[in-house]
């Protein structure tokens, strides 16, 4: 695959993720708000889905991308159909499993297993497909389906149920429809482009491919998988449990305003994923150290920025809009959960350190870890205290500062690196300094106003202040050749 591929398909992978989120924001903030016990009803069965759907896969997707370069041509089309006939003998057994419980449990909310079941069903098949479509170098149409298909049916279905067209019981199944349309086009789409004789001998794959090595890998993608899906959305599958539907809405509001922050984070580790692997393959731990300490500083700067911007303005804004009674609920959410993802921006790619590394495996056990402890820590504080959502929001803060704290220190025992240095304490000093002092200004009664003096001018100054210091390189070189060319 030629490098002008490579970008291309990365251009497009992030264009059309931003669209998604770009949706996804405009859904939360107009539509959304309308419904709020619908909107927590359908984040709780997402939740179940999602707890579902790596048992269904059991790693497949992750074995895939590892065994799949290494096999001849004509062992590669074997593993995708082992990948395939391992989902439908899981989702058999799971399905059952799920059958036989139904006669057994007291849980109020067993039924919603079944709204759930079939949407993880899905969702195991398109990670399975897109990963496919990676080794097959297609992975614009895919990445498209599976981000806008559900970003677009899920307004859709709600102005249907807000209008009366629909009851909650109905716009859950035209939600699960709606996943099995993405499900047919990616079918249809891979077996395009990837052609399949449908006979399901494996004597020659596991001739190459050792099975215990197999099985061994699959389980630790299992592990991962599952433990990442307790640790990081446990809590919307805890609040209807313990409150209600509507507060579970309510805190889905602010944690997709808030996630929208990490946009620049996300593009920034797919880029230095492949040199951060060379770095550690090739043993060279100072120049590893010196991009460690560039991109952290970076992302502080792009998280700060945005992060201040939307405490000093969330609220103005929302009162531009006609839900602000419905939304301003869901401001210390966005606050709490906000933090979470600036912090995690703030120390940089040391995840991807330790998945790329030799000590890949500890992932596992830290993600595992925070998942206990987002569990003890969402019990604590829906039981033991009068906080309601917004405990959850500090449980799941906690856990991803403890988290990050871990981490950082186990990068800097196995490779004694860190992700500071003087200048980044620069920046941390004028980002402090400026928040505190807009933050202190008087608000204006004029909303729109009030967002320009302090959200704006917050941004303008600290990205000036940071310009001078010299403190970010990048900074200083876009800034250097966006005026040779206005000049």
């Amino acid at each position: 695959m030629t490098d002008t591929k490579i970008h291309k398909q990365v251009f497009w992978f992030n264009v059309i993720s931003y669209l998604g989120v770009v949706i996804g924001v405009v859904s939360t903030v107009f539509i959304y708000p309308y419904n709020k016990e619908f909107l927590g009803i359908v984040r709780y069965t997402d939740s179940l889905a999602q707890l579902l759907f790596p048992i269904l896969l059991f790693g497949g997707g992750q074995a895939l991308v590892h065994f799949y370069p290494t096999l001849k041509n004509q062992n590669k089309p074997a593993l995708f159909k082992y990948s395939i006939l391992s989902i439908l003998v899981l989702s058999f057994g799971v399905f059952g499993v799920l059958l036989i419980g139904n006669f057994f449990s007291e849980w109020n909310h067993y039924y919603y297993l079944f709204y759930a079941f079939p949407i993880a069903f899905v969702l195991a098949f398109v990670e399975l497909f897109k990963r496919q479509s990676i080794h097959i170098n297609k992975i614009e149409v895919p990445t498209f389906y599976e981000k806008i298909i559900p970003k677009l049916a899920l307004p859709a279905i709600f102005m249907l149920l807000i209008y009366g067209y629909l009851n909650i019981h109905n716009a859950l199944l035209a939600f699960i429809v709606s996943y099995f349309i993405l499900f047919l086009l990616l079918l249809f789409y891979i077996l395009k482009h990837f052609k399949l004789k449908w006979d399901f001998s494996m004597k020659s794959l596991f001739s190459e491919v050792n099975r215990k090595e197999y099985y061994k890998y699959s389980f630790f993608g299992f592990l991962g998988s599952f433990g990442s899906i307790i640790a990081f959305r446990i809590d919307a599958f805890m609040i209807p449990e313990f409150l209600t539907f509507e507060a579970n809405g309510t805190f889905a509001i602010g944690m997709a305003l808030a996630t929208s922050l990490a946009i620049p984070a996300t593009g920034v580790f797919a880029i230095y994923a492949p040199k951060i692997s060379a770095y550690l393959k090739n043993d060279e731990i100072d120049e590893l150290g010196i991009k460690y300490k560039e991109t952290a500083k970076l992302l502080f700067f792009i998280g700060a920025i945005l992060y201040t911007a939307v405490v000093l303005g969330i609220d103005s804004l929302f009162q531009m809009l006609p839900a602000y009674d419905k939304l301003v609920d869901s401001i210390p959410i966005i606050f709490l959960l906000g933090a979470n993802v600036f912090l995690n921006m703030s120390t940089g790619f040391n995840n991807e350190i330790i998945s790329y590394s030799k000590y890949f495996r500890f992932n596992i056990i830290f993600v595992l870890l925070l998942a206990v402890l987002n569990i003890f820590l969402n019990i604590f504080f829906l039981t033991q205290t009068d906080l309601g959502i917004i405990g959850v929001a500090y449980a799941s803060l906690i856990a991803m500062v403890t988290f990050n704290c871990i981490k950082l220190i186990f990068v800097y025992r196995k490779f004694r690196i860190l992700p500071f240095d003087k200048n980044y304490l620069k920046v941390v000093a004028v980002v402090s300094m400026v928040f505190f002092i807009f933050y202190m200004l008087p608000i204006h009664s004029n909303p729109l106003l009030n967002l320009i003096l302090k959200s704006g001018f917050n941004t303008l100054i600290i990205v000036f202040v940071t310009y001078k210091l010299k403190a970010i390189y990048s900074l200083n070189y876009w800034i250097a050749k966006l005026y040779k060319q206005w000049r």
